[in-house]
């Protein structure tokens, strides 16, 4: 790693050389985070309760952009260091609480000047998204989630950041796939079922109208699975409306149904959205698989990359 970037009412500090450090990249969800742990003298005179935002740099290619939630400098028989950990620029959106509205019309454009715009986020790449009629902000909802309703609710895209920082509001390009084959050298590979919570089938309904709409998980039903949730829409509800929520809904529950975690002693080996082909003589579970969150560190045992993977159609 080359240096450390902080930053603090237009003035930067270069961090000292790291004893450790994990960067936690997702699909937007969880937000992406950060901790690094450095040697720390304790004349130092920067003072870390000013410091506003984080930027990590390896080889000139800038690797994590966030902002920081906490600095804790400790002196110790073995020495003093500083703990510097925060979140990436999802945070801006997050811990910001949205004004309760009602588009009649909302187009993209709307979300990003009112939601994103005003927190400094800019955006890096963004797909044609059609217009939502009848769009509403709740009250005491984040902008993140005035974003993410907008873009993934109603267009099936992931909201993420790259690591510089940037909004992209673009669909996986499946332009990466790695290969995870008996000459790659995985330190360990763990696969994880988890049925408990996954819905088998959700039923809409809108009382108004009397109407109702149902919508099955197949695949989760022809493995015996039996979770039905009914979900009550607020007001008058389009047709195409209630079938979305139905399906958001089962998508959220089956993201977890399936994860592999694999970890790789190499630095920055993938990244989320990347397709993972899975093919080991040792391991009966190979197939496409797609990274979900990535985590990279360097600890007293040397670099890794953790990843977790997951079925190439989910969406988180």
């Amino acid at each position: 790693m080359t240096g450390y970037v902080i930053s603090a009412q237009g003035e930067t500090t270069v961090l000292p050389a790291p004893l450790s450090w994990v960067f936690q990249y997702t699909s937007g969800v969880p937000c992406d985070s950060f901790q690094i742990r450095c040697l720390w003298e304790g004349t130092n005179t920067v003072d870390p309760q000013q410091w506003c935002t984080f930027r990590a740099m390896e080889e000139d290619q800038v690797v994590f952009t966030g902002v920081i939630d906490e600095c804790e400098t400790a002196l110790t028989a073995q020495g003093a260091w500083i703990d510097v950990s925060g979140r990436g620029m999802a945070a801006r959106l997050l811990d910001n609480e949205a004004l309760g509205q009602d588009y009649q019309v909302a187009t993209l454009d709307d979300i990003l000047r009112d939601h994103v715009a005003p927190y400094g986020i800019s955006v890096a790449a963004q797909a044609d998204m059609a217009p939502v009629s009848q769009f509403s902000v709740a009250v005491g909802s984040s902008e993140w989630s005035v974003l993410y309703d907008f873009v993934r609710y109603y267009h099936s895209i992931p909201p993420r950041f790259d690591r510089e920082g940037r909004l992209v509001l673009t669909p996986w390009e499946d332009s990466t796939t790695l290969r995870l084959d008996d000459a790659t050298p995985v330190k360990q590979l763990v696969r994880r079922d988890r049925r408990y919570g996954v819905l088998s089938q959700v039923v809409v309904r809108d009382r108004y109208q009397q109407l109702t709409q149902t919508v099955n998980n197949e695949d989760f039903q022809a493995m015996g699975g039996s979770r039905r949730q009914v979900l009550t829409m607020p007001g008058k509800s389009q047709y195409q409306a209630m079938r979305y929520s139905g399906q958001f809904q089962l998508d959220q529950s089956a993201v977890q149904q399936l994860v592999l975690e694999v970890t790789i002693p190499i630095l920055f080996y993938g990244k989320p959205g990347d397709l993972v082909q899975l093919s080991r003589s040792d391991w009966g579970r190979s197939g496409l698989y797609r990274v979900e969150q990535a985590q990279v560190g360097v600890d007293e045992s040397g670099g890794w990359t953790r990843l977790e993977l997951v079925p190439p159609d989910v969406l988180v």
